[in-house]
């Protein structure tokens, strides 16, 4: 049985465990495209940017990511104790208590669509904020019944990029679509990686995944041909959004780096998975939007 604490009280410790407990510092993965989405949007010739555009996202993204981070906490808790990676998590280790999770949970699912009224009179954005976070929330339960769980959660990020372009100009439009298949392929490609950690725990609970499906070798290959077709959308995303040299050097660097990150893991030794998940991505969202950004106004003033 797994030794459990008695959560703390003090408002500092808890507010740091709940940002632990929800990897704050993982927004890095769904926030820059969102902004690298809006900054295209901003550049276009009959959009202009606002302060309070900017900060509607800023919080949105925050919170919607916060409120399906810690309702999955909430949900797999039971998993988590069972599961020897995931065992010291917040919950079964009782370092917070199962009220004060679901007391978060509801100010992050209420501030996310009080948020949204940052675009008005946009509407769009509040209109869908339920249905977006009743998406965001349900991948939560994709495991217990698909072994394409990967890419709900791909698919829930994709909406990142998507949103912020209806946030700012109330359409759907080439640009964000072709953003939005990069999110998709992306993550439902190292998603895929991390979970191969997981896959002998997952068949003997009965979870659903690809690595416990197909295998870790195949799901391996799955997780590369991901990430081939990453590559080929961003492609894709340079030519209808008409971004320069400077973005396109990015994406082949983005290239190099999928091709590293697939190096730093095989079948026989998953012991740097976490190094490829967590720091090679990060680079990757990150470096994508500061190419987007340096090329809109290196190449293309007005920005």
């Amino acid at each position: 049985m797994t030794n459990v604490a008695t959560p703390t009280s003090h408002p500092v410790t808890t507010l740091r465990h709940l940002l632990e407990m929800i990897r704050f510092s993982h927004t890095v993965f769904a926030l820059p495209f969102a902004l690298l989405s809006a900054s295209l949007a901003w550049h276009r010739p009959d959009s202009r940017f606002t302060w309070n555009q900017l900060l509607g996202i800023l919080l949105c993204m925050v919170l919607a990511r916060s409120a399906a981070m810690a309702f999955n906490r909430i949900v797999d808790r039971k998993f988590d104790a069972e599961n020897p990676r995931t065992a010291g998590r917040h919950l079964p280790a009782g370092l917070l208590s199962l009220p004060m999770a679901t007391l978060f949970l509801m100010g992050c699912c209420l501030g996310f669509i009080a948020a949204t009224a940052l675009f008005l009179p946009n509407w769009w954005p509040l209109i869908l904020s339920v249905p977006v976070l009743a998406f965001l929330l349900g991948y939560s339960y994709a495991k217990r019944f698909t072994s394409l769980c990967h890419y709900w959660l791909s698919a829930a990020l994709m909406l990142a990029p998507i949103a912020a372009w209806i946030a700012i100009r109330g359409t759907v439009e080439w640009p964000p679509v072709m953003l939005a298949a990069v999110v998709f392929f992306w993550v439902g490609g190292f998603d895929i990686l991390y979970a191969c950690q997981d896959a002998d725990y997952d068949r003997e609970r009965g979870l659903h995944s690809l690595p416990a499906k197909l295998g870790i070798p195949r799901a391996l290959r799955l997780a590369a041909a991901s990430h081939a077709v990453t590559v080929i959308m961003l492609a894709g995303l340079w030519w209808v959004s008409g971004l320069g040299p400077i973005f396109l050097a990015g994406v082949i660097v983005v290239s190099a780096l999928l091709i590293y990150e697939h190096a730093l893991v095989s079948p026989a030794d998953l012991s740097r998975v976490n190094q490829a998940f967590f720091h090679v991505n990060a680079v990757i969202s990150l470096g994508l939007l500061l190419c987007a950004l340096i090329d809109l106004w290196w190449t293309q003033p007005g920005l």
